[in-house]
């Protein structure tokens, strides 16, 4: 049985994910993945999004940085740096283990949503946690110095390129894993929740997939976005530079027409509540930014509340 499907990207998604899984019974959470920005890096295969959602339920993400492992090392940087390889993209020992892990096993030819859900375990995460398709689907940025993917844009140039435009490579042919059809389609299933990620970076690639669009669509579950803004600015990450690139007004009102067909009802934080009249779906304002465990958990009440007052449950 699942209650509430959770739509994710790393550190800002995560961060309700885990007040969710606080709050809802063991078992009773589903947390969909983004992978577009997946990549191969020093021969592995990189789930960035997935490593932070699973670290964060788990307890076990690194506070300070926002991501990786917390305690972790960093021998083999250090070594690989010694050799003169690339060491842009940092991996920790103990992160390191996941990567080549998660490479033997699909290379064996295993699915990521399998290798995932082992993985989730292993950690002792109460919830599920399944990426969004287990087929490539690639975010590239189209920027003045030319089309970067997402981890050479984010990590390598630090989100400096201005942003002209955003694909995802793969997305209109890939499928949704037969778990998350299933939880979609779940008679128990009482929320649909599009957590405070990036929309263009982290739940675009979700919802170019069509699969995944005919899925909300024909939900008979409340839709409920989060915004990631808080007084028109974004608590962490690049959303609103690149908002302003493509010429976007730096307001919810913007995040709200950009989920438009999609959400049933919006939550935005209350720094933000002069733009509500501007949203054309049901609007809850409350504090937004997740700083504790207990922020966390009471956004994630206050968004199973909103929820319920939709009159489906």
């Amino acid at each position: 049985m699942t209650q509430v499907v959770a739509l994710s990207g790393g550190i800002g998604g995560a961060k309700l994910a885990f007040g969710l899984q606080h709050i809802l019974p063991p078992g009773d959470l589903t947390v969909a993945v983004n992978t577009g920005d997946d990549f191969e890096h020093l021969g592995l295969s990189i789930s960035p999004d997935i490593d932070t959602v699973i670290y964060t339920l788990s307890g076990m993400s690194n506070p300070e940085l926002g991501w990786g492992r917390a305690g972790d090392s960093w021998n083999f940087m250090a070594e690989i740096e010694r050799l003169g390889g690339e060491n842009w993209f940092r991996l920790g020992d103990k992160d390191l283990a996941v990567h080549i892990e998660r490479t033997r096993r699909l290379n064996a030819g295993e699915k990521l949503s399998g290798v995932t859900a082992d993985h989730a375990r292993h950690f002792g995460v109460l919830g599920r946690v399944v990426p969004m398709s287990n087929d490539l689907v690639r975010t590239m940025l189209i920027t003045d110095e030319g089309t970067l993917d997402f981890q050479h844009y984010f990590v390598a140039r630090r989100c400096e390129p201005v942003v002209k435009g955003i694909a995802y490579a793969g997305a209109a042919d890939a499928r949704l894993p037969a778990l998350l059809q299933e939880d979609l389609q779940d008679p128990s299933l009482q929320a649909i929740v599009i957590c405070p990620s990036n929309p263009w970076l982290s739940i675009a690639p979700i919802l170019e997939i069509p699969a995944w669009r005919e899925a909300l669509l024909e939900a008979t579950a409340p839709v409920i976005a989060v915004s990631p803004l808080v007084n028109g600015q974004a608590v962490k990450g690049p959303t609103t530079k690149i908002m302003s690139e493509l010429q976007m007004e730096l307001s919810s009102a913007s995040i709200a027409r950009f989920y438009e067909g999609i959400i049933d009802g919006f939550v935005i934080d209350k720094s933000e509540a002069h733009v509500a009249p501007e949203i054309g779906v049901a609007t809850h304002v409350t504090a937004t930014l997740m700083k504790t465990p207990a922020d966390k958990q009471r956004l994630a009440r206050e968004v199973l509340e909103f929820a319920r007052s939709f009159g489906r449950l």
